[in-house]
């Protein structure tokens, strides 16, 4: 039995969610997500929670049942609070500002790298050298993030690079005379 799958997921107030057959839908301040769940899973509401049982005991059905409980989780937590990704800029002269629907950012190459900013993505900069990614698809959220920091990966000797905030870069000794 799954530990995760069993937990029923809590829909909080301002959210609406609809399950219609295999497809869940949901709304809230943040904007509107959904998913189609596949045909092992069965997915039912009562009231202001959302059950995830498997339809058989295949082995299909036991492998995405908590997989589809915490998709529908992410859903849920998404429209109504959202996420963000905090990235970090280390190096001199390495920058990044939000310039209309794009992001430029200085990382010591001859040309700056534009990144066009996806729909339902926002970007801040509050500073030169943070980024903050924030949206309601959490796999979006990290999606940007993840090719934000591939522009310009920290590097183990100086620490210059773009990384994620909570990241911790293990430094190495550089070269001895």
């Amino acid at each position: 039995m799954s530990r995760i799958g069993k937990h029923p997921v809590p829909v909080p107030a301002g959210v609406d969610v609809q399950v219609k057959g295999q497809d869940v839908t949901a709304k809230g301040k943040l904007g509107s997500l959904s998913l189609r769940v596949i045909d092992e899973i069965e997915v039912t509401r009562d009231g202001n929670v959302i059950t995830v049982k498997p339809r058989n005991e295949s082995r299909r059905a036991r492998e995405n049942w908590a997989t589809s409980r915490t998709l529908i989780s992410n859903l849920v937590k998404g429209v109504s609070e959202g996420y963000s990704v905090n990235l970090e800029i280390n190096g001199v002269g390495y920058r990044a500002a939000v310039q209309g629907k794009e992001l430029v950012l200085a990382l010591g190459y001859s040309h700056d790298v534009r990144y066009a900013i996806p729909e339902g993505i926002t970007i801040k900069t509050d500073k030169p050298t943070s980024v903050s990614v924030s949206g309601a698809d959490k796999q979006k959220v990290g999606q940007v993030a993840a090719e934000i920091r591939s522009f310009r990966g920290p590097e183990p000797y100086k620490g210059k690079g773009v990384k994620y905030e909570t990241e911790v870069i293990v430094r190495k000794e550089g070269k001895k005379k």
